[in-house]
């Protein structure tokens, strides 16, 4: 199996490592510093069962590599509009494209069935460049547990004490593409899952990043320390609530039982991604994470107004910082 990692940071670094130890020819899409470090040391993932390093193919151009069974996409949301200006050389008709992101996904209305069956999100994909350049055929959906970050160019540290990728597809079909990828990612040494509601896994994730991530870019602090105070305790319940509000009126299935999400990052010094991006200046995933699910909301006829205020603030402090620019 040929698979390309399309953004090889923390996520998409450990994922290219897991999967060429389960036996996938694999190459990887970087630049910069980090990709220069892969390209003369390979790439170095420190996680809890050892530290493995794999000499891998490593560039910047997707024509480099060309047509492959699986493009597993990884980048940050910012980035996806430049994916899809350079996707095309590493797809063939029958090419699976994973998007192992978090948010809103773009193809989420993508055989969904019902009186919103096939509706675009424009907010997440300006003029529809992923469903040209991918298609909703080659779309499948990826939700991933694995809190990680890029200690240098090159090395990555996991600290997640069991990471799980869960694919699935779209139409709810357990497919043979979707099968053999996760086999091939459990080989490597952690968890693949296949489910046949990854909507509902994806809200699963997302209800913990709306009320965490919003949180962390307001407070600057990890789930550890804002979940100590009694009011972000509380404001952390109705906002899960909220989104899972939204979830349900659109068919997803998540969990309910919000005390045990928030006791479960309770415990988490990890900074969120979105703040990190903060600290660091990088360009903010607000439209995918923040501002999609309220969007969702409108057309599901749910009330959110915790969310509401929490995301407007988030936007204005990303605004204030220079990353987020609608």
């Amino acid at each position: 199996m040929r698979v390309c990692v399309y953004g090889a940071g923390a996520i998409g670094g450990h994922l290219a490592v897991r999967l060429a130890k389960g036996g996938a020819e694999v190459s990887v899409i970087a630049r910069g510093a980090h990709l220069a470090a892969i390209r003369a040391n390979g790439l170095e993932v420190h996680a809890v069962d050892g530290v493995h390093k794999l000499k891998l193919h490593a560039t910047d151009d997707p024509r480099e590599v060309g047509p492959v069974d699986a493009v597993f996409v990884t980048v940050k949301a910012p980035a996806l509009p430049a994916v899809a200006a350079a996707i095309g050389p590493l797809l063939k008709p029958e090419t699976a494209v994973p998007f192992v992101m978090n948010g809103i996904p773009w193809w989420f209305f993508q055989h969904l069935g019902g009186p919103h069956d096939g509706r675009r999100l424009p907010r997440i994909d300006p003029d529809d460049v992923l469903f040209k350049a991918v298609g909703p055929d080659r779309a499948v959906g990826g939700v991933v547990y694995s809190a990680s970050a890029v200690l240098s160019p090159g090395v990555i540290e996991v600290e997640q004490p069991k990471s799980r990728f869960i694919l699935g597809e779209p139409n709810g079909v357990l497919s043979a593409r979707v099968a053999a990828l996760t086999e091939t990612i459990t080989k490597g040494g952690v968890s693949g899952e296949a489910t046949t509601e990854i909507r509902t896994e994806i809200w699963n994730k997302l209800i913990g990043n709306l009320a965490g991530g919003t949180l962390a870019v307001l407070s600057g602090s990890s789930p550890k320390t804002a979940y100590g105070e009694p009011a972000v305790r509380e404001a952390t319940l109705r906002v899960m609530a909220e989104a899972a509000a939204i979830a349900k009126a659109l068919g997803a299935r998540p969990g309910e039982d919000h005390e045990a999400r928030v006791k479960s990052q309770s415990g988490m010094d990890h900074k969120p991604s979105i703040l990190q991006d903060l600290e660091l200046g990088r360009p903010m995933e607000i439209d995918g994470m923040f501002d999609a699910p309220l969007a969702l909301a409108r057309i599901a006829g749910v009330e959110t107004p915790s969310l509401d205020l929490l995301v407007a603030l988030c936007k204005l402090k990303a605004r204030a910082s220079g990353l987020y620019g609608s």
